[in-house]
Parts: C-alpha cells; structure tokens; sequence
C-alpha cells in the first residue's frame, strides 16, 4: 500500500517507543514508571457506582448530540463561568472524545497544508505529531531560563503562512506554569496578527494557585481570537471515557463538527454522563485528589534537588518534574533507555518534546507514591556513584 508521505515521516508515539523499553527493563528491579501521564488512580467511588447504574439503561448505548449532551454543556459553561470569573455561554462549548481531539479537529478546522503553526519548546509531541500528519509546519519557540516561551519571539517568528500559536499551561513536559500577564500578551499578539491562540488548559487543577489561571475569558471578543481546549483524564482519572471539550466561537465549533461527524460522530454517551456527574458531585473529591498530586510532584522536587544525583530539576509542575541529565556525550534516548533496562526507571526521552530537548528527562508523577519516589532518588544516586 502506498502510505501518505506526511504521516510516513511522523514519529511513533514516544509512550509506544517507551513502552519497547519497559520489556528490556531490569528483571531484578521493580519497575518505576513515570513515563505517561495517564492516571491509574481509580476514579472516584461514588462516579463508578453512578456510572455501572446509568449502564443499565439501553438509551446510553445511543448516539448523542454532535456537540454534547445538553446537560453536559450547561454545567461546563457554568464551570467555566466559576473557574475564570466571567460569563461564558453554553453556545461556546463543545464535547469532545479527549482532549487530543479536540486540537485535532480545530487545526483541521484553520489550517491548510503548508501553513505554520508556532509551538513553544519543549512541546507536546501529540500537537507536533498531528500539524506534521496534516502537512503544516511546527515553528518552534525557544523557552528561556524559566522554561515559557517570549512573546516577542514569537511576533518575530510570524509569517504570513502563521494561523496560531498554541500553548500548554501547566505545560506538558516541563510543568512550568505561565503567568497570567504572559497568556495576556500572547492572546494581545494573536489577535492583533489575525491568528488563533490555542491554550490547552489540561493541567489547570494542579496549579499552586486555585484563582483564574488568566482573564481573558472576561474579554467580550475572546471568542475571536482563544480556542481554549481541557480534558477531564487528568483531573478526574478518567482517561479511558474519553471526555475533553473545547470553547471557542460558534462558527469555528460548527465547522469541527463536520469533521467530528466523520471521525467519531459523536463523544462517548457514558463518557459525557461521568463528565456531567464529576461537575454537579465531585468537587470535594477534586480537590483531595489535585492535593495528593501536587504533594507528590513537590515532594519529588524536592529529594531531586536535595540528593546528589547529577541530575538537575530544571522545571516542576502539573504531573512532571523536567530533569536535565549530566551525559552531555549522551542522547536523551540513550539516557532513558539505560535507566530503564539497567536501573528500572521508565521515563521519557527529552528529544521526544522537540529539538534541543537532548538533555532532558521527563518524569511523570501520576501513579507513583512517596516510597516509590525515594527509590527512584536513590537509584539516580546510586548511578552518580557509578
């Protein structure tokens, strides 16, 4: 068969490279893998129960409205109303099936093959894997010492082939969170250069800081300039629903439905029912949640920076810690898979996150408890000792 050139030239996933590595992993070690930040805590007890009995009825095995189940798209509006203190309209929502969906069909929606899009360093792969699959050019951004992206930067970096700039805050790998002033700057950019700011808000739970990530939703054009996109995987530990939306205006919504008719039609109906149970009851069970999350990325941060390993934490935040490791004649990937097969720790290769990226790791602390982070410090010391 002949296979399109663009999606031929696309990487394999790095969690599918990284899984090749687990099966070369040290038999005589356990396995400490903080490479995907995909939850295994279960989801709350009370969802689980509601959704076995939502089950029962033969109407969640049906289609629901492209856009979302109506109740679903109330309570996000509501939610996001309350999170960012300004009034959004449920005509701006759309459910989606993840996240990655979501960014998938609105590129669809506003780019053309050849067009550029300008993504900050490191960036996510999935955004990086996609434009390419869709022939549109990744404009990389170099970070600064403090691991967020220069908005002037980026005004230098536009061309007239330019449709968006796309951020991730708390980012994904470095966890850096960007500053409200900075996301004002980069939506004030956009709009004034008639591009799309795209800001995937995945990770927005697990800030230090529970008050408005940015203000720009209290802005009464923002619908023509912001794409915001969340998941409910991370928040919620419900990756395996399928449950994300986007908020934007109407218009551009309409247009991803058609590509959303022809992918999956339409979000998972139990999917969107947890996701409208996790609003209306778990807030408190959230809030525990995000709690342990955030104490467990503080608390490897922390024995990272104290312990004598060799390894810097450049970054911290989110699910992540981002470490930069002292083998400057080694690859990020010759790194990671020896700390796999030889000291049991699974974790991501920095090249995996784009160019430059070489000295870096990403470790994810999603499913990894205290004495399993101090295994893994002593591991890392126990190889400085080497």
């Amino acid at each position: 068969m002949r296979i399109r050139e663009a999606v031929h030239q696309v990487i394999d996933s790095p969690i599918t490279q990284v899984g090749r590595w687990k099966n070369d992993a040290s038999p005589d070690l356990p396995l400490i893998d903080v490479s995907q930040a995909a939850p295994t805590y279960p989801p709350a007890r009370e969802l689980r129960y509601h959704i076995a009995a939502q089950a029962q009825s033969p109407a969640t095995a049906t289609y629901t409205d492209q856009q979302g189940v109506p109740e679903l798209r109330v309570a996000l509006a509501r939610a996001l109303t309350a999170d960012y203190d300004a009034p959004v309209g449920v005509e701006h929502v759309a459910v989606t099936a993840g996240c990655n969906q979501a960014f998938c069909l609105a590129m669809m929606a506003l780019t053309e093959p050849g067009d550029e899009v300008l993504l900050p360093l490191p960036s996510y792969f999935n955004h990086d894997m996609w434009l390419r699959s869709q022939d549109v050019e990744p404009v990389y951004l170099e970070p600064g010492p403090d691991m967020v992206p220069d908005p002037a930067e980026a005004a230098a970096a536009i061309t007239d082939r330019t449709r968006a700039i796309v951020l991730v805050t708390p980012n994904n790998p470095t966890g850096a969170v960007y500053p409200p002033a900075l996301i004002e700057s980069f939506f004030e950019l956009a709009r004034e250069r008639g591009l799309v700011l795209v800001i995937d808000e995945t990770y927005r739970e697990f800030r230090e800081h529970s008050g408005p990530p940015h203000t720009l939703f209290a802005r009464p054009d923002w619908s023509d300039t912001l794409i915001h996109l969340y998941s409910f995987s991370k928040a919620y530990c419900m990756a395996g629903y399928r449950i994300g939306f986007m908020a934007t205006n109407p218009a551009l919504l309409r247009e991803t439905l058609k590509i959303a008719d022809c992918v999956a039609l339409c979000p998972s109906h139990i999917g969107q029912l947890a996701a409208t149970f996790c609003l209306e009851h778990l807030d408190a069970w959230k809030r525990e949640y995000r709690r342990t999350v955030r104490d467990r990325v503080a608390y490897a941060t922390r024995r990272l920076r104290e312990a004598n390993t060799g390894f810097d934490v450049v970054s911290s935040g989110g699910y992540f810690v981002y470490l930069r490791h002292p083998f400057s004649d080694r690859s990020s990937v010759d790194v990671g898979r020896s700390l796999a097969e030889d000291h049991g720790i699974l974790c991501l290769a920095g090249s995996m996150f784009g160019p430059g990226q070489d000295r870096y790791l990403r470790l994810a602390f999603a499913n990894v408890d205290l004495p399993a982070i101090d295994d893994l410090v002593a591991r890392l010391e126990l190889l400085g000792r080497e």
